[in-house]
């Protein structure tokens, strides 16, 4: 496996040889100039100039710490707040007191990504499994996250170990059953009754909620799939191969040699567009905004790039990269997205706060500081609290900080809510 993929994957955090213009030194201070010039081979983009950061105008509200290891993700399930760490724990966290509800976990090797729906939620670990946990709201009982199934499910794989063409090359002298990740599994998408699990294998695989049963494997990228977000029939995978690629559901037509699946499913998910990021550097993350119109993916090079769709055509969809900015010294871990904001975490230990224009280009209004190690995971409310939301960060530091981030930039000091009426307010 690639160096590179393994350092950006693991939190051992190196900036990109394409970005040599920038250098650290052994203070952690960035002793690179001011300068925001694009890279060469980006021509079709608008350079948004940096402003000065705004740091006071988000609220501190809370840190948890009760991670042994890093904390790798976030979801929310109901009142709940589910972490997830590098270690095999999983907390779940009750609001709006934010105290402990519950710990779940088992497997092999750390827990990668998490994600809910109804009353489920969706592990996936480093041991390339996916586990099925089912929740229950009572207060105190061990078996309040329950483990029910792992994917792929005993039923699916001993309806496909005796036939040989249910088997792929994985490496050399190696097979595995298609529906089985041969890597670990970095992240989980959920939308309309599927589950998406996108995997260092390089592979993205499509499961069926309802049975839980695997309809496809989708040889989507030629490095570590990092990210992945669905919503209005398309999925978006981001890869260490430095592309975004879309991929579209449609009615099959004939067998297609990029992916395996199964014959139950009169559908098939294919390529509708890739977007190119900057040469040689990591995509780690991608987020969706503008009602599909604006795709933003992070960087290793601490880039946040926009991609603008322009037209569709019958089988591809033409995108323009109509937008990049440096936006943290080190590169962008995870982004997450809430109305016309988009929030950055970075391996520069701070999140940015980022505004959508009309234009669809972002504007980095706000800088969050108070990470004492790089930020690898976040998640944000969709309810309004006050006039703004409610933000969770994760990080390497091992903690959760909880923030308060207002929708309006010109928020005054004294008009902001306290610590207790904007908890009262999120539960």
């Amino acid at each position: 496996m690639p160096m590179v993929r393994r350092s950006i994957q693991e939190g051992v955090l190196m900036m990109s040889s394409s970005s040599s213009s920038t250098t650290t030194s052994s203070n952690g201070t960035d002793s690179s100039d001011d300068s925001l010039s694009p890279s060469a081979s980006s021509k079709s983009f608008v350079l948004t100039t940096l402003p000065p950061p705004i740091t006071g105008a988000y609220k501190p509200l809370a840190v948890l710490s009760a991670h042994a290891g890093s904390v790798s993700s976030l979801a929310l399930c109901g009142e709940f707040l589910l972490s997830a760490s590098q270690g095999k724990d999983i907390i779940v966290w009750q609001q709006p007191d934010l105290k402990i509800f519950a710990k779940f976990g088992q497997g092999d090797g750390s827990v990668k990504a998490l994600v809910s729906v109804g009353s489920k939620v969706f592990t996936a670990h480093q041991d390339s499994r996916i586990r099925v946990w089912k929740v229950s709201r009572r207060r105190g009982s061990e078996n309040a996250f329950r483990l029910v199934d792992t994917l792929p499910t005993t039923k699916d794989y001993l309806g496909k170990f005796m036939k040989q063409s249910n088997y792929v090359q994985t490496r050399r002298n190696h097979k595995r059953l298609w529906i089985e990740h041969a890597d670990s599994i970095s992240c989980l998408a959920v939308h309309a009754g599927i589950i998406y699990s996108g995997s260092w294998d390089k592979t993205l695989k499509v499961w069926r909620l309802s049975d839980l049963k695997c309809l496809e494997s989708i040889k989507a990228h030629d490095d570590a799939i990092n990210g992945l977000v669905a919503g209005d029939g398309r999925v978006y995978s981001a890869s260490a191969d430095g592309k975004i690629k879309i991929w579209g559901k449609e009615k099959r037509k004939k067998a297609d040699s990029s992916l395996s699946s199964s014959s139950a499913s009169s559908w098939s998910h294919v390529l509708k567009a890739t977007l190119e990021g900057h040469a040689e550097v990591s995509v780690n993350s991608v987020v969706v905004s503008g009602e599909g119109k604006w795709v933003y993916g992070g960087g290793s090079d601490g880039f946040v790039m926009g991609w603008e769709k322009r037209e569709k055509g019958e089988d591809f969809e033409e995108w323009r990269l109509g937008f990049e900015m440096r936006g943290h010294k080190m590169a962008v871990l995870c982004m997450c997205v809430v109305g016309d904001m988009v929030c950055s975490g970075s391996a520069d230990k701070s999140i940015g706060l980022w505004r959508r224009e009309e234009s669809g280009r972002l504007c980095k209004f706000g800088v969050i500081q108070g990470h004492e190690g790089p930020v690898k995971c976040l998640q944000a409310s969709p309810n309004n609290v006050g006039a703004g939301f409610m933000l969770y960060s994760g990080s390497l530091d091992k903690s959760i900080r909880v923030w308060w981030v207002p929708k309006q930039v010109d928020v005054e000091e004294e008009k902001k809510p306290s610590f207790k009426t904007l908890l009262m307010q999120q539960g």
